[in-house]
């Protein structure tokens, strides 16, 4: 049996939208009515996301000043992973397909995610994916979970995913950002990177993924040739 493990957030949903409009919301929030502040359209903000620039540098480009910079930057970290800019998450395009084709093959599918319980069965519910992750598929956060770092907290799930499933032939992580690469690294699993999430490629060099894809359309058919 071959294993899929998935983050959810860039390989399934593109939350570039959601990301967007709370940039634009705290902007606002802290600027002042006469001050002159250059708003950054959804391409420049998402690039500058995806090189991992700090959000109190990104309000200091747009014109804050250095108080309304840190308070900018901390209201985004309060406000991104809460409802109703949950609702701004779309499927990432060809993601169905995809999940279908490795269930077709009969790919063993689990998702691997730091959303919480909650935002993931929002998810899985608005996207209509219950088919692709039964409950004993699901890795993700509890809604009471004191996170730390994405980098230390995605292993643990990984840990807790590889004790838990089915033994498998050969398991494969595909991920868009650090984490990902370093949950499957320490615990021996294949890696792939998707170039559609919230890291770019240069990015994610740096972590020397097994390989490097455009998206999960082209993870599940890179897996597939491996094994013809």
């Amino acid at each position: 049996m071959i294993r899929i493990i998935t983050d959810f957030d860039g390989p399934i949903s593109d939350v570039s939208e959601r990301y967007y409009q709370v940039y634009l919301l705290c902007l606002e929030k802290n600027s002042c009515q006469n001050q002159q502040v250059r708003t950054l359209s959804k391409e420049e903000f998402w690039e500058l996301k995806r090189s991992r620039i700090p959000e109190k540098q990104i309000g200091i480009m747009c014109g804050l000043e250095e108080a309304q910079a840190e308070n900018f930057a901390a209201q985004r970290k309060q406000t991104v992973h809460t409802q109703p800019f949950f609702e701004h998450d779309i499927l990432a395009t060809g993601a169905v397909d995809a999940l279908l084709k490795a269930k077709q093959a009969r790919i063993d599918l689990a998702v691997m995610t730091m959303r919480r319980v909650r935002e993931l069965e929002y998810a899985l519910n608005k996207f209509d994916l219950y088919q692709f992750f039964p409950e004993n598929r699901r890795y993700c956060l509890s809604n009471d979970y004191v996170k730390t770092r994405d980098i230390k907290d995605k292993p643990l799930l990984m840990e807790r995913a590889l004790k838990e499933l089915p033994p498998s032939e050969d398991t494969w992580m595909v991920g868009d950002t650090e984490a990902d690469i370093t949950a499957a690294k320490k615990h021996g699993v294949k890696s792939i990177a998707v170039e559609c999430g919230i890291r770019d490629r240069a990015q994610l060099e740096a972590y020397t993924p097994d390989i490097f894809v455009k998206n999960l359309t082209e993870a599940v058919n890179f897996i597939l040739k491996s094994y013809e």
